[in-house]
């Protein structure tokens, strides 16, 4: 792991912690070199995160402001993730967390990359946690836009047992809502950074759609969550960060894994 942008054209960015803006880093990676990537950016809700966490007080946060409006988060958006689809191999995946405040603006920017015949899924991350308002149903889920690059792509769903009585003792493929709860506040993977996911919505994403050994990526990497979980699973991966408070907490996780 190191805590630098330096990047050669081969495999020396696996496996490395890589501290910067994304886009600046995304145009050194080699093309077609990642099999899957996951990313969960900044959903445009116009608010700044901020968090004290450790025995050092530590700050780790970020900021979701745009003064442009929702063209210009689309655009700064869309521009990374053209680079992230340029690394992605032929028969790689790509999933996008997000919620309300952008969704519809985003898939249309995906299609538009992609392809949207390319287009997979949608899916729906029911948490059940969080406040409500008396003057609307209460929002309590995530999107995760699922895409391919080619129609020739690794997916391995999870399989459950099946609930009817007439398919007993049978097996059926997982769909497209996860139920998963929030991380609670005395969970052990809790970090405090803002905007963590469970690890276990990350382990469903990485053993659906990469093998052992692949690379996986996160380019909004955060606490580590992703890359922690692909370390679990025998995947190698690379993340990046603008926060350096972010990268020090993500190298912090993997050293325990």
């Amino acid at each position: 792991m190191a805590l630098d942008c330096t990047i050669k054209n081969d495999k020396s960015f696996v496996n490395r912690l890589l501290c910067g803006d994304n886009l600046d880093i995304l145009a050194k990676l080699p093309k077609e070199s990642i099999d899957l990537i996951y990313i969960d950016p900044p959903f445009f809700t116009n608010r700044q995160y901020e968090v004290v966490y450790g025995t050092n007080a530590e700050r780790c946060g970020f900021s979701d402001k745009w003064k442009g409006g929702i063209e210009q988060y689309i655009d700064w958006l869309k521009q990374r993730v053209q680079l992230m689809y340029e690394t992605l191999r032929p028969t790689g995946s790509f999933y996008l967390h997000c919620d309300w405040h952008a969704n519809a603006h985003i898939r249309i920017m995906l299609d538009q990359i992609f392809g949207y015949k390319n287009f997979q899924n949608e899916i729906i991350w029911h948490y059940g946690l969080g406040g409500s308002s008396p003057k609307r149903f209460s929002r309590k889920h995530d999107t995760i836009l699922f895409y391919t690059k080619t129609n020739d792509y690794k997916f391995y769903p999870e399989m459950v047992p099946a609930s009817s009585q007439k398919m007993k003792g049978q097996f059926k493929k997982v769909d497209d809502v996860w139920d998963i709860p929030s991380i609670n506040n005395m969970a052990k993977e809790r970090t405090g950074y803002p905007t963590q996911k469970p690890e276990k919505l990350l382990e469903k994403i990485i053993k659906a759609s990469s093998s052992e050994g692949d690379v996986v990526a996160d380019f909004f990497c955060g606490s580590g969550t992703t890359l922690v979980v692909a370390q679990r699973l025998n995947r190698r991966w690379i993340g990046i960060d603008i926060s350096p408070a972010a990268i020090k907490l993500a190298e912090e996780r993997l050293k325990v894994v």
